[in-house]
């Protein structure tokens, strides 16, 4: 531990842009899948916008509970299914998985496709349902 302090004071500008850099990622990657959205965010979209909630958990999860209305494409098919998505290319799409992992993911290839008005529920699933929110089960 002596040595990681040592070693800062001998190089401050190293370890500044190392710091600099750590954050411009961070930042980078936690809007590359889209703006993050709160339960109560998505509640008013999909009321407010007609948002289309795209859960990518696998089917058995989704039949399990899943949001009101929300479309189920897996997102180990994500990619091969996209294009079922065309027809809601105008309207928000929140993303949802189960602790919001893939997400981000997801979120990335749907921009690349050319779907701008892409969002991804802070904390999934389980977010949603620790606030106590209704869920449908299949």
């Amino acid at each position: 531990m002596e040595q990681l302090f040592e070693f800062i004071g001998n190089h401050p500008w190293l370890v500044g842009m190392f710091l600099v850099l750590l954050v411009l990622f961070i930042r980078n990657e936690m809007n590359r899948g889209g703006k993050s959205v709160s339960a109560q965010e998505l509640v008013t979209l999909v009321n407010n916008e007609n948002a289309l909630v795209l859960d990518i958990r696998d089917r058995k999860e989704f039949e399990a509970g899943h949001i009101v209305d929300a479309v189920n494409i897996p997102y180990s098919s994500l990619e091969t299914r996209i294009d079922e998505l065309t027809k809601f290319k105008e309207r928000p799409i929140v993303l949802t998985c189960k602790m919001g992992q893939h997400a981000g993911a997801a979120g990335t290839m749907l921009r690349k496709k050319g779907f701008e008005n892409v969002s991804r529920l802070t904390g999934g699933i389980m977010e949603w349902r620790n606030q106590s929110l209704p869920v449908v089960k299949a």
